[in-house]
């Protein structure tokens, strides 16, 4: 057997020793802790002062603002919004973010199982479509592609870090344009 194999902290085998994770609904009591999980995941405040202005906004989904839940502490965060596509304003589609796991419990598969379990709900819940800025290395796994491919753009002009999931096949074929994020994005700094 090999030194790597066995190697007890390789991320392979963090993920498998990781207790129980639930991914449920984000509840009312949750909010203290997804505030402070957030601010600590991005460093500062302004990603988790933007989840609180999402809950009263228009694009807030609350069948899609959910937590990761480890021994009854919260452990990560999600959050899908509604997006306005400009050529097509009848598409249903959504924009993920932010995504935030406590420091001490990244890497361990917290926010790939956040993001799968939130794709499936958009999907059950009837949206056409998810698009993201993130990392070019993390997101494929998920399905994402650049949305670039659809010509889809948006006001933060990072066509590298643009990354769009049809939830339906063809959903963005007549999407071309902007994908405009909710006006709270911008209000916060974000």
């Amino acid at each position: 057997m090999s030194e790597k194999t066995s190697d007890p902290t390789s991320r392979k085998d963090r993920i498998k020793s990781i207790p129980e994770i639930a991914v449920r609904l984000e509840a009312a009591s949750d909010q203290s802790a997804v505030f402070r999980v957030t601010a600590a995941a991005f460093g500062r405040e302004k990603e988790a002062r933007l989840v609180d202005a999402l809950r009263v906004s228009d694009a807030f989904v609350p069948e899609l603002s959910l937590v990761a839940e480890k021994d009854g502490t919260i452990a990560g965060y999600i959050l899908f919004t509604k997006v306005e596509f400009t050529r097509d304003p009848s598409h249903r589609g959504l924009a993920i973010g932010p995504v935030s796991v406590a420091p001490d419990m990244q890497k361990l598969g917290i926010g790939a199982e956040l993001i799968k379990t939130g794709i499936g709900k958009a999907r059950k819940l009837g949206f056409d479509s998810v698009i993201l800025l993130g990392h070019p290395e993390y997101y494929p796994r998920f399905g994402f592609v650049p949305a670039s491919n659809w010509n889809i753009t948006t006001s933060y002009n990072a066509p590298n870090a643009t990354f769009a999931l049809e939830l339906r096949q063809g959903a963005l074929d007549h999407t071309a344009g902007e994908a405009r994020y909710a006006k709270e994005f911008a209000l916060n700094g974000c």
